[in-house]
């Protein structure tokens, strides 16, 4: 509120009236396009990355809302001043209650005449600090019982610099009002020097940004959870990578069995991650030379992402491993892995294929639980083996798993995958596109070949989920 001690200093006029409606349409229009972006951005509050997103559309439709309501007053210039001096009242009529999110509710002016020590407060300070507005203002002296014991230092500090030193005040401090409620007043003032350069008086205006400065905490607390959460997600991330790299085989070439006696199989496998998703899934692949001679063939799935999937992933392998190992035969094997899913404190579900060969009389016994069954290539041509009965791991209690057998001849490729090993394709459209690689299969010369050529076919394309292929080629 511009003093009368310093009315020797010309008005500034304000500009026309054409360009600041130019300006405010402009804001409004920008208001309207950001509170558009914000209503997209609502969900369901979980997402650390939403909540930012969120906060920040608040915190600009705040400033947004101070800019617009900051241009209508330049327009429309100061308010007119009374008739007469005597006319003039010390505390000026309460306007009429400003619109919800109006900044007029927001700022107020006040001024402390250290010659007549009288205060002229507006009716909008009255109304930021929860005053009756037929209580006379406060003097500077009354003004910090107002003010939170830890913000007075901070106030007497501002008030004193600008009355001995003339500088200029800028800055916020706490207000508890009556009702209990606090807010934030950001003050910004200046002295009035007297005909003689000594301060005659100080004039401020105090603006409730309580709102604003809400929004920014708020800005800045969701991008530190953001932060933390993604922190969270890359240490998982790692976790789970390391895990998986722990357990899965470390195939990167061809891999043959058994190790003691004549070549039987030929072995290639390949892990492709998800490219939309930056955590691990629960798939595997595995194979292990038996104690018996007979050769252990396994892949799977369980579902979901991450360190719980991958350890869940990882005890199951154990389990398959362990259980191959003592004798174990598919079928039964299937029925002991899903009493183990469901007896795990996190319900979970999985799907998987588990195959026993027999080198001497070259036969294949497998079993499947809710998984696309292995597919065979011979002479130039592919088709899936038929499956026998068996359910999700982990939905259902006492399931019961059947078992078959597949005789197989040298040359014969056997190819496992998980789902989403085909991007886009699932089911049937999935093994079809598989089988195509049939004429191609017939020319490889090595298992590694064949899996190379399944991920030139299907790797480069994004995925949705993690997949995993296992190639054996019989070679005796």
């Amino acid at each position: 509120m511009p003093s009368h001690l310093s009315a020797d200093r010309p008005a500034a006029q304000p500009p026309g009236h054409g360009s600041v409606d130019a300006l405010i349409s402009q804001a409004r229009r920008l208001k309207g396009d950001v509170d558009a972006v914000r209503r997209d951005t609502q969900s369901d509050g979980l997402d650390p990355q939403e909540r930012w997103q969120r906060a920040l559309c608040d915190l600009a439709l705040h400033q947004l809302d101070d800019l617009d309501e900051h241009l209508a007053q330049l327009r429309d210039g100061p308010p007119p001043a009374p008739e007469s001096p005597e006319a003039a009242p010390a505390v000026r009529a309460v306007p009429p209650a400003p619109r919800r999110g109006s900044l007029l509710s927001r700022v107020g002016s006040a001024e402390w005449n250290l010659l007549t020590d009288e205060a002229s407060w507006s009716g909008e300070l009255y109304q930021i600090l929860g005053r009756d507005p037929a209580a006379p203002p406060l003097t500077l002296d009354e003004l910090p019982s107002l003010v939170l014991d830890e913000d007075r230092p901070k106030l007497t500090a501002m008030v004193t610099d600008c009355l001995v030193d003339a500088k200029p005040i800028d800055g916020e401090f706490r207000v508890r009002r009556p009702d209990g409620g606090v807010r934030t007043v950001h003050m910004m003032g200046e002295p009035v020097l007297d005909t003689d350069g000594s301060t005659a008086s100080m004039w401020a205006v105090l603006r409730d940004v309580s709102e604003l400065r809400r929004s920014q905490r708020a800005v800045s607390e969701t991008r530190d959870s953001l932060q933390r959460h993604r922190h969270r997600a890359q240490a998982e991330h790692r976790l789970a990578v390391e895990l998986q790299e722990a357990v899965l085989p470390p195939w990167r070439g061809s891999l043959r069995l058994p190790h003691q006696g004549p070549e039987t199989l030929e072995l290639a496998a390949r892990y492709l991650p998800s490219a939309t998703s930056a955590t691990i899934g629960g798939d595997w692949y595995d194979a292990l030379e038996l104690a018996d001679g007979e050769t252990l063939l396994s892949v799977g799935d369980l579902t979901g992402h991450g360190v719980a999937v991958a350890s869940g992933m990882a005890t199951l392998l154990g389990a398959v491993r362990g259980m191959a190992m003592a004798g174990t035969q598919p079928g039964q094997l299937m029925a002991l892995l899903n009493q183990l899913l469901d007896a795990t404190v996190q319900p979970a579900l999985g799907s998987a294929v588990c195959c026993r060969y027999r080198p001497d009389t070259r036969t294949l016994v497998w079993a499947q639980a809710g998984h696309p069954a292995p597919l065979l290539f011979r002479d130039g041509t592919g088709r899936r083996l038929r499956a026998p009965d068996g359910v999700l791991l982990g939905a259902t209690s006492g399931a019961v798993y059947e078992q078959t057998e597949e005789t197989l001849r040298p040359g014969d490729l056997l190819v496992l995958h998980t789902d989403g090993l085909v991007p886009g394709h699932s089911g049937t459209a999935a093994v079809n596109r598989l089988l195509d690689l049939a004429p191609r299969f017939g020319e490889a010369r090595t298992a590694q070949d064949c899996v190379r050529m399944v991920v030139e076919e299907f790797g480069e394309a994004e995925r949705e989920n993690d997949a995993c292929v296992l190639v054996a080629r019989v070679t005796a």
